[in-house]
């Protein structure tokens, strides 16, 4: 049975004292209550009104309920009977009335204040949510070689909000747990430390399509989750970025889930919890049927894939046979985390970002230099356009002239000189560039786009979907 536990006071000002004794309190219970006295019983105590210091109360992530206490404080204990009554230290040695309450049905009263080494959950979380924007320099040389003025580029973006594609492949939920260090254990060299909080992200395929629908696209979402309290987390977050999800429950495993350990803005250890096999035939026509109903509704299809199993190789070709008959564009990206990955099998592309690692599993090449690397993949995809991301390096565009037969390369350095987390980069701009290019915008253009929303994803750590009015910003 879950333990309750119980804090009052006035709280005029929700100050670091506060929330140390808050997330204490947190910790001896699953559910936190707080009462906030009334303006009557705090008297002159009371300079904020009331309503709005149980709403700063409320706010509070560690706080499951609270309510304004009109009466005095035995009395409310009594009504709630909770487990535990929590008061700060300093009243340790005083007169507690609240000890004779929790007496009279076996309660207990707890005095803390709290860690010192903790503070605001919002100061934990502030490098998941705060874009430094101002370290994105635009690339004006490039800009000026194809004739490209931002405001074309804000009516790509303008354009984008018609667009109606579908994303298929392998959904991730990304798991950061923010960790105190504690030290070195005394009986092997190993670093210890105690986790204070987590945030999960949408990744994978999931965050390309929050992308899309961050963009103004209409967004179709296919995937394979597993029966698990991280698929709702998924369902979840995919209806409010406003993604029309399509997700496949596979009975024989988990909804992908990566775990990266941080403390102090640095990652410790990663935890993949995840199968790699191919998904059954069966599940394979259920996928197929979902595809065949959304194709001649869409402008653009995209694969992402990360080699967990979404897409074999018969499903991937069935897939892009009928998208082909129907006229559809289609783009495709394919992760590799290991020796395992191939993009060239997805064939007649429209467009594909591998990285330059990437390229080369692919096509066994690695002493060639870039443009040979990028033509010899091109030719054994054919795809039509290759973005070769280059990490800090930034992006190598091979493009095909249709009308002269002949492939141009051009680059564009690496948009933010200081990155928080480079996880996102790839999805960001994979999605912008190819909802771009169905836009009627030329490579270099679409080179562009995704470059800068990788620029704007990597300013900040965990993948949060782009949306246009950021993009808007760093045209300025």
């Amino acid at each position: 049975m879950s333990k309750t536990v119980f804090v009052s006071g006035h709280f005029n000002v929700l100050h670091p004292g506060h929330l140390r004794l808050l997330r204490f309190a947190r910790e001896c219970g699953e559910r936190l209550v707080v009462a906030v006295e009334s303006d009557r019983m705090a008297g002159d105590t009371a300079y904020v009104p009331e309503q709005m210091r149980l709403e700063g109360v409320q706010s509070n992530s560690w706080v499951n309920e609270a309510f304004i206490m009109d009466r005095p404080i035995t009395d409310t204990i009594m009504q709630h009977k909770p487990d535990i009554v929590v008061k700060g230290k300093e009243h340790e040695d005083k007169l507690n009335p609240e000890l004779f309450a929790v007496e009279q049905y076996g309660g207990r009263l707890l005095f803390s204040s709290g860690e010192t080494v903790f503070s605001s959950i919002d100061l934990l979380r502030r490098e998941f949510f705060s874009a430094e924007k101002q370290t994105i320099k635009l690339p004006r040389d490039y800009l000026k070689r194809h004739d490209i003025e931002c405001l074309r580029i804000a009516d790509l973006l303008k354009k984008i909000t018609r667009l109606k594609v579908c994303v298929i492949g392998d959904l991730i939920i990304d798991e950061y747990i923010t960790c105190q260090p504690l030290g070195m254990s005394q009986e092997d060299t190993t670093i210890v430390v105690m986790p204070i909080d987590t945030t999960r992200f949408m990744g994978g395929a999931g965050i390309v399509a929050a992308h899309a629908a961050g963009l103004g696209g209409e967004v179709r979402f296919i995937s394979i989750v597993g029966r698990d309290s991280i698929r709702e987390f998924a369902v979840e977050n995919l209806k409010v970025a406003g993604v029309d999800s399509r997700l496949i429950i596979d009975e024989s495993r988990p909804t992908t889930l990566k775990q990266r350990y941080r403390s102090k803005g640095k990652s410790l250890l990663r935890v993949s919890c995840l199968h790699q096999s191919s998904i059954s035939t069966a599940l394979q026509k259920i996928i197929l049927t979902e595809i065949e109903q959304v194709l001649s509704h869409i402008d653009l299809l995209v694969f992402s894939d990360f080699n967990y199993g979404c897409l074999p190789q018969q499903l991937v070709e069935q897939i892009i046979f009928i998208a082909k008959k129907q006229n559809v564009m289609l783009a495709a990206d394919s992760q590799s985390s290991s020796q395992v990955g191939d993009i060239s099998r997805f064939r007649d592309m429209d467009l594909i970002t591998p990285t330059e690692r990437e390229a080369r599993i692919s096509t066994r090449s690695h002493e060639e230099g870039l443009v040979i690397l990028a033509d010899k993949l091109r030719a054994q995809a054919n795809a039509k356009n290759i973005l070769l991301k280059l990490g800090e390096e930034g992006l190598l565009i091979h493009a095909g002239n249709h009308q002269t037969k002949d492939w141009l390369t051009d680059k564009i350095e690496a948009l933010n000189f200081a990155p928080k987390d480079v996880a996102g980069a790839g999805d960001s701009l994979l999605i912008a560039s190819a909802m771009a290019l169905a836009c009627d915008g030329n490579i270099w253009e679409a080179a562009f786009l995704g470059s800068l929303a990788a620029a704007v994803q990597v300013g900040r750590v965990g993948n949060t979907p782009i949306r246009t009015q950021e993009l808007l910003q760093e045209l300025v």
